[in-house]
């Protein structure tokens, strides 16, 4: 078994600032979705390893109403916590440190996309 993808929610017309957190902050790439689910908005977006595979992948759904998922939450691992965290605090998404030292072997921070949605941001050690 293996995880093919993370799926969190958005309002309707939220995909633009979608993509200026998982794009622009995370450096996520977006792919096209299915012709057949188009209609329903939303995006997707993949993360590839060096090699061209896929490490990561997140579709962000619309849902009416919205309700962002402030507890549950993806947790991606980076290789550099500091250059994704002040990128995404130089995008204007806030980040917050407090918890940085209590998830063992790795660093980590906790930060909101464009919706309020909570995603962890971790490093190993």
């Amino acid at each position: 078994m293996r995880l093919h993808h993370v799926q969190v929610a958005c309002p309707a017309d939220g995909e633009d600032v979608a993509r200026r957190f998982w794009v622009d902050g995370l450096g996520m790439t977006e792919v096209e979705k299915p012709a057949d689910l188009r209609a329903r908005g939303g995006a997707w977006f993949r993360a590839y390893d060096d090699a061209g595979g896929v490490v990561a992948e997140l579709h962000v759904g619309v849902e009416d109403p919205f309700v962002p998922a402030r507890k549950a939450h993806p947790a991606f691992v980076v290789a550099d916590l500091g250059v994704v965290a002040a990128r995404l605090e130089g995008l204007g998404f806030e980040v917050d440190h407090s918890q940085r030292d209590s998830f063992p072997g790795h660093v980590r921070c906790h930060c909101s996309d464009g919706h309020g949605n909570r995603v962890e941001l971790l490093e190993s050690r």
